[in-house]
C-alpha cells in the first residue's frame, strides 16, 4: 500500500482491490459526491461551468439508483448513477486523487451488472468529450453527438452505448 498527497491535503491511500467496495449512496454522501464533482480536474478551464455550480442532492440519491466506490475509510473514490427508464449513465465521476487505480473500470463493471439485473440490454452514454475514450475502451460504441445547449453545456458531447450482455438462460 503507497500513498499520495490529494489537491485537499489528505492522503489518498493506494490499497489493493479488497480494500475498495461499491456500496448503494445513501443520503448522507450528498455532499461527498457534491464536492468530488466540483473539484474534478476534468473540469477546468472551458469545462468548468458545467460543474460550478452542480449539486448531487439527497433527493437524486434516494431517487435514482446511485452507486459509490469508497476505500477502507469510507473516503468516496467515485460514483455513478444509473436512470432506468430510459436507461442512462446519468453520472460517473472517479476523484483526483484515485484517478488510475481502476476505479472507473469497477463502476462500470458494477454498472453493467445493474443492467443485466435490470433486464436492461443497453445503457446510453452522453460523455464528456474527454471521457470518450474510456468508455470506447470499455466496451461502448458511438452513435452520434449531442449538441450543445449553452449556456448551461456550450461544446459538443459523444453519444454512445454501452451493450449489456444478458446471462444465457
Amino acid at each position: 500500500m503507497t500513498s499520495q498527497l490529494t489537491g485537499a491535503g489528505r492522503r489518498a491511500t493506494r490499497q489493493g482491490p479488497d480494500a475498495t467496495r461499491i456500496r448503494r449512496a445513501t443520503a448522507s454522501d450528498a455532499r461527498r459526491l457534491t464536492a468530488l464533482v466540483r473539484r474534478s480536474r476534468a473540469y477546468e478551464g472551458r469545462y468548468a461551468p458545467m460543474v460550478a455550480g452542480y449539486r448531487v442532492g439527497p433527493d437524486y440519491i434516494e431517487t435514482h439508483p446511485v452507486f459509490t466506490a469508497v476505500d477502507a475509510d469510507d473516503t468516496v473514490l467515485g460514483f455513478y448513477a444509473l436512470l432506468l427508464s430510459p436507461p442512462e449513465l446519468d453520472l460517473m465521476f472517479v476523484s483526483d486523487a484515485a484517478q488510475g487505480l481502476g476505479i472507473g473500470r469497477r463502476l462500470i463493471r458494477h454498472l453493467t451488472g445493474e443492467a443485466r439485473a435490470a433486464g436492461i440490454p443497453a445503457v446510453r452514454i452522453v460523455s464528456h468529450p474527454p471521457a470518450e475514450g474510456f468508455y470506447l475502451g470499455m466496451g461502448a460504441r458511438r452513435t452520434g453527438t449531442v449538441r450543445a445547449n449553452p449556456p448551461a453545456v456550450p461544446w459538443d458531447r459523444p453519444e454512445l452505448l454501452l451493450p449489456i450482455t444478458q446471462p444465457d438462460p
